[in-house]
């Protein structure tokens, strides 16, 4: 069921993405804002709570809608498993603006990418030159694949496997959205608060991250991007993020990380990858690499269902 949930989910997004997306982001905006709001008083006991009632009522609902689900009809169980990876993985969520700098720098058009950049990012990007922008854009376009596929992916297959239904995949989006809404180190208050969120993302990201940057080594260059992930990924300023953009380097031969012009000031960033500049082409390999590592994961699912049926 995983496979085809899977399969489904990706044909649906790619021909028919969720417009209503920012809906969703504005309603999940307010949903953890309530326990925020209401729970928060600057200690990390009370942020432990409001972490724990905010992701388990979720999970809850899905763990029974789906019981339900399967209980009058399998392929209801396996519809609901399809809807919520299609609100959950947003593999076009990031694609798009990818594909659209792509083209921008092959048609020599700099001002147009550095413009959809910025978009994508949030942070002007118009002082990066071409090489800045392909290699930021190619950084970009590993770390979403990794947190709006390959992470959710993980524990999807996890809790499918255990019989708790896609409960996984809502597990994995809404700690990480959790995380980028209560981590705020430069208030104290919200620091404490946050605390738990922080140290949650980090586990539950501890096991995606590392099969990302496994999968990566077996679909591109092995060595190299072992090398990467063993000596460089520990430099970048979020190690967790290095994981996947040094495995990712290393993976194609390209280097990333270095430093790039932003706001006027330069950058400083530590070197990522070995191998030549960004380019292009670079941007292409990485495209082929995200597919390579999704289609692994097809064959895996592919490979464990096999396993089920044999067993049975």
């Amino acid at each position: 069921m995983s496979l085809f949930s899977l399969i489904a989910a990706l044909l649906l997004e790619q021909l028919h993405p969720l417009a209503s997306r920012k809906y969703l982001f504005v309603w999940l905006t307010r949903y953890v804002n309530f326990f925020q709001h209401h729970l928060n008083t600057g200690e990390h006991k009370h942020g432990k709570i409001a972490w724990l009632l905010a992701v388990l009522l979720p999970l809850c609902g899905t763990a029974a809608l789906y019981g339900l689900s399967y209980f009058i009809y399998p392929v209801f169980a396996w519809a609901f498993s399809v809807l919520v990876l299609y609100l959950t993985m947003g593999f076009h969520q990031f694609s798009h603006y990818y594909t659209e700098i792509h083209q921008a720098l092959r048609d020599n058009d700099l001002d147009k990418a550095r413009n959809i950049l910025s978009t994508w990012r949030g942070v002007s990007c118009h002082d990066l030159n071409y090489e800045e922008v392909a290699r930021v854009t190619i950084e970009e376009g590993l770390l979403a694949s990794h947190r709006r596929v390959f992470g959710v992916i993980v524990w999807f297959v996890i809790t499918m496997l255990l019989g708790l239904g896609p409960v996984g995949a809502i597990l994995y989006r809404m700690s990480q959205f959790i995380y980028t809404r209560w981590d705020n180190q430069k208030d104290v208050e919200l620091s404490e608060f946050g605390m738990f969120a922080r140290q949650a993302y980090h586990w539950i990201e501890w096991l995606p991250l590392r099969l990302t940057a496994t999968i990566f080594a077996i679909v591109g260059d092995f060595e190299d991007t072992v090398y990467c992930w063993r000596t460089q990924a520990q430099n970048w300023p979020d190690p967790e993020a290095g994981i996947v953009l040094a495995s990712g380097a290393g993976a194609i031969g390209v280097r990333l990380g270095l430093p790039i012009s932003q706001g006027g000031l330069p950058l400083d960033r530590p070197e990522l990858g070995i191998g030549d500049e960004a380019d292009v082409d670079f941007m292409q390999s990485t495209v082929g690499l995200v597919w390579r590592a999704l289609v692994f994961w097809i064959v895996l699912l592919l490979l464990l269902g096999l396993a089920t049926l044999v067993r049975i």
